[in-house]
């Protein structure tokens, strides 16, 4: 039989627990890599590990905290011999208007977004620059890619995660690591849940209705499915995908052109 794709890699997905990042790990793990889920929930990171198998390594983090964030790949450079992979998922979506949006909203979304992108990925890129392989994959948002009105916080988060990423990538170029953004549209996810939530209690329109505005900027009218951001990142972890760096790929059903 031929090999998997990532049969020998060594991954790192934060926030792993559930969502788009559990769905990265179990795609990467599917793919033949041994995967280290990181995120804040520990139950949680421990019954997904558990459904991977005895390999997969589950640590706790709070990626915006750099000594967490130390401390959490220390833990796996103790499992794994080095890190091939760094999926930089861990994510917050809060919304407000501009006016009520408070200094703790956007350190929040600043904090996790995107600092916490910038220390996992501070402790991944110099070593992943020695080896002859390495894949940084940014799930950043279209969010990152365009604005949208009462977010003003996440939209500045995920931009900035978009910038990173190019940058970052300008600087690795001449190494084997790529690195590159992911730019979900509306994905069936519990921070899209929270929104429509949020959403009802606000405006007082159902369920469905406020769904239905959420689907409507998406020109194939629904919502993006995790594990189909999750093939895009498998994807871009592949060998075939070595010449593709410092992008920013949207997958929102032709939302952004």
């Amino acid at each position: 039989m031929p090999p998997l794709p990532a049969e020998g890699r060594h991954a790192v997905v934060t926030g792993a627990g559930r969502g788009i990042g559990a769905a990265i790990a179990a795609a990467l793990h599917a793919a033949g890599a041994k995967v280290a889920l990181l995120g804040r929930d520990p139950a949680r990171l421990a019954a997904q590990a558990a459904k991977l198998g005895p390999e997969t390594v589950a640590v706790p983090v709070d990626v915006a905290d750099e000594e967490s964030v130390a401390h959490a790949f220390a833990t796996v450079r103790s499992r794994f011999p080095g890190i091939d992979i760094l999926v930089n998922n861990a994510g917050l979506a809060e919304s407000a208007p501009f006016a009520k949006t408070d200094r703790a909203l956007w350190d929040r979304m600043l904090g996790v977004n995107l600092t916490g992108t910038y220390l996992c990925s501070r402790q991944a890129a110099p070593a992943m620059a020695k080896q002859p392989y390495g894949r940084i994959v940014n799930v950043a948002s279209t969010a990152g890619l365009v604005g949208y009105a009462y977010v003003t916080a996440y939209c500045a988060a995920k931009h900035g995660v978009v910038g990173l990423t190019r940058a970052l990538a300008l600087e690795l170029a001449k190494t084997p690591v790529t690195v590159n953004a992911v730019c979900p549209g509306y994905t069936e996810t519990d921070i899209v849940r929270d929104a429509v939530a949020n959403i009802v209690a606000k405006t007082g329109k159902s369920e469905a209705d406020a769904r239905a505005a959420l689907t409507a900027r998406n020109p194939q009218g629904r919502m993006i499915r995790p594990d189909e951001v999750a093939s895009t990142v498998l994807w871009l972890c592949s060998e075939g995908a070595a010449s593709i760096t410092g992008q920013a790929i949207a997958v929102a059903g032709g939302e952004i052109q």
